[in-house]
């Protein structure tokens, strides 16, 4: 990781990515924000968007908590995008993280674990060996993942959510928290309850 990071988003989510970097002793240049509420997080800056020029060599972070505003920075900034792991996060040697992507505090990362581009994996969620979690997922506090399972673009699993293992959620489903899921789900579904049941579908990726 180079030792200059910009994030872009002045958010909650934000200052939790502030802590990792500052644990890991990486420098912040600046935060980024469309619309900035106040002109300083945790005592760094904060820019807004119009005034600031990216430039390709930049490292940039999204730290933005919503999946699909990620991917359409993402698409628009060419910049270098960074990944951050707490260090208090245990993540597989064997496992492999793509650009973008944070790993929280606490977060079990185990081995043969696939994550894509600008995921959330947060607080002491568990992934199990042989998972793979797609580009702009977020799997929240607490969640857990058994092994096998395959977690489709933009999705995110709720706080303290279980997933058995082989499991297939598509792309851009919303798993509420404490929903136990075991099985397969659709793309667009938002689940819900203990065994997870469909209650309503989407008709794209807007939630």
């Amino acid at each position: 990781m180079k030792n200059n990071v910009i994030l872009y988003g002045a958010s909650g989510h934000g200052k939790v990515i502030i802590d990792i970097l500052e644990r890991l002793q990486v420098s912040i240049q600046t935060i980024v924000d469309d619309n900035p509420i106040t002109t300083s997080i945790m005592e760094h800056p904060v820019t807004l968007s119009s005034n600031f020029s990216f430039q390709p060599t930049d490292s940039v972070i999204l730290s933005i908590g919503n999946n699909k505003i990620r991917k359409k920075l993402s698409n628009q900034l060419n910049v270098f995008f960074e990944k951050a792991i707490h260090p208090n996060a245990t993540v597989s040697k064997y496992s492999k993280i793509e650009e973008g992507t944070v790993i929280m505090a606490g977060a079990i990362v185990n081995p043969d674990v696939k994550i894509g581009k600008h995921c959330i994996i947060n607080s002491a969620a568990v992934i199990e060996h042989d998972c793979i979690i797609e580009d702009f997922a977020h799997i929240c506090p607490n969640a857990s993942l058994a092994g096998g399972i395959l977690i489709g673009e933009g999705s995110q699993v709720g706080i303290g959510a279980t997933i058995i293992q082989g499991v297939t959620v598509g792309k851009w489903v919303v798993i509420g928290a404490g929903a136990v899921i075991i099985n397969d789900v659709a793309d667009y579904s938002l689940v819900v309850g203990n065994p997870g049941k469909v209650i309503k579908f989407k008709q794209n990726e807007n939630y």
